[in-house]
């Protein structure tokens, strides 16, 4: 048995991304290889795909095949679903969470200079990309936000590290590529026009909080 042609297969046909160790569980119990192996085998798949259309990419949540993101605009045409868009406000609470987390909803007020809707905070916390981490011990101990690893497979980075500076975000103008698409197909997974959207995190909420804060390095569930 070849174990990286076993790990291709699996990955590929695997709905979500998958770790090394969730791998190794999908095979027999006598016949599963060691973590480094199929780690191996996955450094061996992604090089295997660095020239195709379809690569292998290393998220928060583990490895997943995906569409390259500069063919998405193309494949995303094959859903018919458009998926919502979000306000400046959603996206610069988002940003700040991002760059200064942990932080409570009176952060996030004060950076913005003005409240911030039930709403937005609801919609994060539903669509998973932010969760309670933990409560300020200060009176009525408000709730410390911080982003959650679908937050990083979503916007297709492994760890918040990766997330782009404001340097760079001025450099893009604001407006990045549309993300890659992954094998499922799925109208949720697309994300173009919401990645489109949710990509122009607007300047002035980065600018406020990436000269205060550095990301923390990995998020955990």
């Amino acid at each position: 048995m070849e174990i990286k042609r076993v790990v291709e297969a699996i990955l590929f046909a695997a709905n979500r991304p998958m770790t090394c160790k969730q791998v190794q569980q999908v095979f027999p119990e006598i016949e599963q290889p060691e973590l480094q192996e199929i780690q191996v085998a996955c450094e061996a798949i992604m090089e295997d795909y660095r020239f195709r259309p379809v690569e292998l990419k290393q998220v928060a949540s583990g490895y997943r095949f995906q569409v390259r993101q500069e063919l998405s605009r193309w494949v995303s045409r094959l859903f018919e679903e458009k998926p919502p868009k979000y306000s400046r406000a959603l996206l610069e609470t988002l940003a700040i969470i991002a760059y200064r987390q942990p932080a409570t909803r009176g952060d996030i007020e004060d950076i913005r200079g003005v409240s911030v809707s039930s709403n937005i905070i609801h919609t994060l916390l539903e669509r998973e990309w932010i969760r309670v981490v933990a409560h300020k011990e200060v009176p009525g101990r408000p709730a410390l936000y911080g982003t959650t690893k679908q937050f990083l497979d979503y916007f297709n980075i492994a760890s918040l590290n990766e997330l782009p500076t404001l340097q760079e975000i001025k450099e893009l103008g604001m407006s990045l590529d549309e993300p890659p698409l992954n094998n499922t197909q799925q109208p949720m997974q697309v994300k173009s026009e919401e990645q489109e959207t949710t990509e122009q995190i607007t300047e002035t909420a980065v600018e406020q909080v990436s000269e205060t804060a550095e990301p923390v390095s990995e998020t955990t569930d």
